[in-house]
């Protein structure tokens, strides 16, 4: 599964035990989660909306994102790199990851495109490892 703004894959796993494994893979990686947006907990409170379970995982590696606000420190405003985790309404459970060249394509400094592939690449064989 890819779009323009990520890849990934559907996995055999509860989105519970889904959660565990893309977080253990990301730490595999040097990424830690610094935010967990539950979407579906979210849109019942604020519209009585019922969804699949749905989860969005900000996922930072300190040291690549030192060397991204190095570069251009507005870049924050595409930092964290974002990591879905949802089931669809058959109880398939989907985890899809960012794509940082799409992303990172936005800013056109010397050096950000050898972050971006390094980032990428991580992230991928992070997807490998859930």
């Amino acid at each position: 599964m890819a779009t323009q703004y990520g890849f990934g894959k559907t996995v055999a796993f509860s989105f519970t035990g889904a959660i565990d494994r893309v977080a253990r893979a990301l730490q595999g990686e040097g990424f830690g989660i610094l935010s967990d947006i539950d979407v579906a907990a979210t849109l019942k409170k604020k519209l009585n909306k019922d969804i699949p379970p749905y989860r969005i995982l900000g996922a930072c590696n300190p040291s690549l994102a030192n060397r991204a606000l190095g570069i251009d420190p507005s870049i924050g405003l595409l930092l964290p790199c974002n990591v879905v985790v949802r089931e669809d309404s058959s109880g398939t459970v989907h985890v899809e990851f960012m794509n940082t060249d799409a992303v990172l394509q936005l800013v056109d400094k010397p050096g950000i495109e050898e972050l971006a592939n390094e980032v990428r690449q991580r992230l991928e064989r992070a997807m490998t490892a859930v």
